[in-house]
């Protein structure tokens, strides 16, 4: 719709993308959360020159509102907007519009975009009433017709009323704006009560030195499962696995509280900056 270049970069490097950004003048930065994440805490931001950035798009994860707010003020970013898709809907499914409050902006991953149907469902293909989790499904020109030469699983991800199963687990609000809750394959049951992932580690970034965090369900005799924690710190702060772990039974619900922390230096990405959740696993035991 209209002339643009772009400059990819094949792996994320903060170094480089902050030179890249003043030597190129890069005006629109899309990624994920943990990319401006990784900017935000670069020692040497104060240094680097991002006057010409104007427009960040991210999304399909837990953003915690400070975020937003320090990409606009600390980044510069004019205009911050949240979205939601997967490859099999042609990218975008949802969006928040330019003009939307913080808030909505921080919190969902916006609306459905003209011409399309996004509706939680449960186990059963039963419509769930608003603000109720469930698994997202998506109808509409944007949805692919098949996976290539695959019928069989393209018959178990697009149902016979066409809509397509992401494998996410969410809720619309009641204006039918959408927020994603996790994978439904990471959820895990602590004593009967569904933990989400996405949002312990949301709240787990409220604690003052902690970066980032993912979270994991671990087997315990008990409980059936329960939550383990990788958390990176802040640049320049300390910290101690068993305080967060006291921290967490303070400041969350008892089942979501994770049970074990594990302070590293980063998390396991892979190419576009998700956090790869089996080598958690299989460094858990």
């Amino acid at each position: 719709m209209m002339g643009a270049t772009i400059f990819p970069e094949p792996i994320f490097d903060a170094d480089t993308v902050l030179k890249r950004i003043h030597e190129d003048r890069i005006s629109a930065l899309p990624g994920p959360p943990a990319l401006y994440q990784s900017l935000l805490q670069h020692p040497k931001l104060n240094d680097a020159d991002l006057s010409s950035l104007r427009l960040a798009v991210t999304g399909a994860a837990s953003i915690p509102v400070q975020l937003i707010v320090d990409m606009r003020e600390k980044l510069g970013f004019q205009t911050v907007i949240t979205g939601y898709g997967l490859t099999e809907s042609t990218g975008v499914a949802t969006m928040c519009r330019h003009d939307e409050d913080p808030a909505t902006i921080a919190t969902t991953s916006g609306r459905a975009i003209p011409g399309v149907e996004v509706e939680i469902h449960d186990d059963d293909g039963n419509r769930l009433p608003p603000n109720t989790p469930g698994e997202i499904v998506i109808r509409g020109y944007n949805v692919m017709r098949g996976y290539f030469e695959l019928d069989e699983a393209t018959r178990e991800t697009i149902d016979e009323r066409g809509f397509l199963h992401t494998g996410d687990i969410g809720t619309l609000d009641e204006r039918g704006y959408i927020r994603i809750t996790d994978r439904k394959k990471d959820m895990f049951i602590v004593g009967g009560f569904n933990a989400y992932p996405a949002e312990i580690e949301n709240l787990l970034l409220g604690h003052p030195d902690i970066a980032e965090a993912a979270v994991i369900g671990i087997p315990d005799e008990r409980l059936g499962e329960v939550g383990m924690a990788f958390v990176v710190p802040r640049q320049g702060a300390h910290v101690d696995d068993n305080e967060v772990v006291a921290w967490a039974r303070d400041n969350m619900a008892n089942y979501k509280a994770p049970r074990r922390v594990e302070v590293v230096e980063s998390l396991p990405r892979n190419a576009t900056g998700k956090v790869v959740k089996d080598d958690l696993r299989s460094r858990a035991g």
